[in-house]
């Protein structure tokens, strides 16, 4: 079985940052892609970033210039770096991943993320 445990979530000024990090284990051949989502209360989950095995991130636009996904393979690893945070990025981030070999994809419990004004 596979798992994806987040962990750096918190609450933080307006403008201010968190790293956050999500490690996968269990039994896989090699992880392909990994991203971060998240949703905030009364919305849909949305992509925040996701950083495939080889190559370029993609970000969504409001993450764009702030948020920074990155990955450690060696560590089965993925961060996610957020600066210059703002309220409406309140919201419980998830860590997603799909596995070679594997069907579907899986999913962290979730780490909240709370910025006041």
């Amino acid at each position: 079985q596979v798992q994806l445990v987040e962990s750096g979530g918190g609450l933080v000024q307006a403008g201010g940052s968190l790293r956050l990090s999500c490690a996968a284990s269990g039994s896989f051949f090699r992880i392909n892609a990994m991203g971060w989502y998240r949703q905030a209360p009364g919305k849909q989950r949305e992509l925040v970033a996701v950083i495939p095995s080889g190559g370029s991130p993609n970000y969504a636009d409001f993450a764009k210039g702030r948020f920074t996904i990155s990955r450690d393979n060696a560590k089965n690893t993925v961060y996610l770096q957020m600066n210059s945070l703002k309220p409406e990025d309140t919201a419980v981030y998830y860590c997603n991943a799909d596995f070679f070999l594997k069907r579907g994809d899986y999913w962290g419990q979730g780490t909240q993320v709370t910025v006041s004004s």
